[in-house]
């Protein structure tokens, strides 16, 4: 399965990390184009002068670990979609050139259903796709939720715990599956 993944659900870092961290257990292929990853760098930016920087240093180390993740299309594909923000219609062009079954995203308003459905296209948010993943394969999202959390438990010299994490993430129900 391709999917192709909305600049706000990769500028959090633990949503990111999740869906990734899956990805790279094979579960599915994750797409984006360079103008979602140029959205993220400047979303950074409200991080403080480093978080830019940072954000730029991830985009590269994704274009290693994912080679083929980042499409391209001609500006005619564009040119013929419409969604509800127009400023939305990159990302759309994007899953079809890419052959994505799904788009995950936050924002459900801005992706109706019916226009997704007429180019073979679904969409979810990341906190169902992954609970959703998680309830056929339970012990491959537990093990890359490990990870994640030890990664910020290491980087913000926090104690976090499972729960408490996922839900500040906005993944309330892969909290309670895993909390």
């Amino acid at each position: 399965m391709k999917v192709l993944l909305d600049a706000c659900v990769i500028y959090p870092t633990v949503m990111r990390e999740m869906l990734l961290g899956v990805a790279g257990q094979g579960v599915f292929t994750p797409l984006w184009s360079a103008r979602i990853l140029e959205e993220w760098a400047r979303a950074a930016r409200k991080l403080g002068p480093q978080g830019e920087a940072q954000a730029r240093g991830e985009i590269a180390m994704l274009a290693v670990t994912w080679p083929g993740a980042e499409v391209t299309w001609p500006p005619s594909l564009e040119a013929r979609l419409w969604l509800p923000d127009a400023g939305d219609e990159h990302v759309l062009a994007a899953a079809i050139a890419g052959s994505a079954d799904m788009i995950c995203t936050l924002n459900a308003k801005d992706f109706p259903r019916q226009v997704l459905a007429e180019e073979g296209l679904t969409r979810q948010d990341p906190d169902g796709f992954l609970h959703g993943i998680w309830q056929a394969q339970p012990d491959l999202v537990a093990h890359v939720g490990a990870q994640v959390l030890a990664k910020a438990r290491r980087l913000s010299e926090h104690d976090w715990q499972m729960r408490p994490l996922l839900k500040k993430a906005r993944m309330p129900r892969l909290a309670k599956a895993l909390g």
